[in-house]
């Protein structure tokens, strides 16, 4: 994370930005009106997730230069996460507890959904947004999701890398 002090401004501010469009992109009213997500902040947390994912893995595509773009997108993505904590009111004592929870959870997310993107295999990954983000195994909107994802990550693996920045070509929202 200290890295990150001694990175460019235009780099840091780069990613930051990257991580906003990935935001942006997880609080489509869609998400929550067309394919059912619930509106909670978990459920918020694993949209969050999935969409900085989807690009730290474009990232990583581009080799060492990506992996280091990658690894700062998800340092930002952790700070966001502790700073919603401090927003929410957690205190000092517990951010430390809390954060390591939420890491967990995170790493854990990221390594179930990483595979099945990567195979393309929406089953898998429906079954995994069925658990982790409707809570459900009857989740009509999972199916929806996992081809919304699936279709996200090749349409970002081909736009070319210098495009991202003026916005992640994101697969339309469709139950």
């Amino acid at each position: 994370m200290l890295k990150s002090l001694f990175r460019p401004r235009a780099v840091r501010l780069s990613i930051e930005h990257l991580y906003a469009q990935a935001a942006t992109q997880a609080r489509a009213p869609a998400f929550y009106t067309t394919l059912g997500a619930p509106d909670r902040i978990d459920a918020r947390f694993e949209l969050y997730t999935l969409h900085v994912l989807l690009l730290v893995m474009r990232l990583r595509d581009e080799g060492p230069s990506g992996a280091d773009a990658a690894q700062d997108l998800f340092d930002v993505y952790v700070s966001a996460l502790d700073h919603a904590l401090r927003e929410l009111g957690v205190g000092d004592l517990s951010i430390a507890k809390k954060m390591r929870k939420l890491g967990e959870s995170l790493y854990g997310r990221m390594t179930a959904y990483e595979a099945p993107l990567r195979a393309g295999d929406t089953a898998g990954l429906g079954e995994a947004f069925a658990r982790n983000l409707f809570e459900s195994d009857d989740a009509p909107g999972a199916p929806a999701l996992a081809a919304y994802a699936v279709a996200s990550r090749a349409r970002l693996a081909v736009q070319p890398i210098r495009d991202l920045q003026s916005g992640p070509d994101w697969a339309d929202i469709t139950a």
